[in-house]
Order: C-alpha cells, then sequence, then structure tokens
C-alpha cells in the first residue's frame, strides 16, 4: 500500500467513527430529552434533537471527546412551543434544560 492509500482509508475510518458515535449519542441525547419532558408533565415535539454545536473538549479522565449540544422543542399546553437544549459529553449527559 502507498501513503497516499493509507491515509485515505484512516481519514475514511475516522470519518465514519465519528458520523457512527454522533448517531449513538443523538440517540441518547433524544432519549434524556423525550424522558426530561414526561417526568415533567410536558409534550416533547417532533420527536428529535437539532445539533447546533460541536466542540472537542476533555472529560473527567482527561481523554478527548466531543461535546456536543442539542435543542429541541416541547409544549406546556399542547397549544405552543417552547425551546430545551441538551448537552451532552460523550455520551453522558452534562446538562439538560426545559424552562418553564
Amino acid at each position: 500500500m502507498s501513503w497516499f492509500e493509507i491515509i485515505l482509508v484512516v481519514s475514511l475510518g475516522s470519518l465514519f467513527w465519528l458520523w457512527f458515535d454522533g448517531t449513538r449519542v443523538r440517540e441518547i441525547a433524544v432519549e434524556r430529552a423525550r424522558r426530561h419532558c414526561h417526568v415533567n408533565d410536558v409534550q416533547f415535539l417532533d420527536g428529535t434533537v437539532s445539533l447546533t454545536k460541536i466542540k472537542p473538549t476533555r472529560n473527567e479522565h482527561g481523554r478527548l471527546t466531543f461535546e456536543r449540544t442539542y435543542t429541541f422543542e416541547y409544549s406546556d399546553t399542547g397549544n405552543n412551543r417552547k425551546p430545551g437544549s441538551i448537552i451532552m459529553l460523550g455520551q453522558a449527559v452534562l446538562f439538560l434544560d426545559i424552562s418553564r
């Protein structure tokens, strides 16, 4: 294999890992936002979250990971839309907010 092929394979593998990890973290964020809305007796709208920010950071063990900020909408009356947000550090919830 040439250096070009090795770099290409490593780059494609890294992109695949980033996509796969992002998909898993997004699924966790959706489930946690849904559960938080249920516990607070509000309706989780659209059944999804939207990625608004991603940045590399270190976790509590000093390992490099991504901090992802997602937004979502919920309703407390059924006739309105209010913004909520969830910040994920790796696969852990760092912050979840629904302002009532």
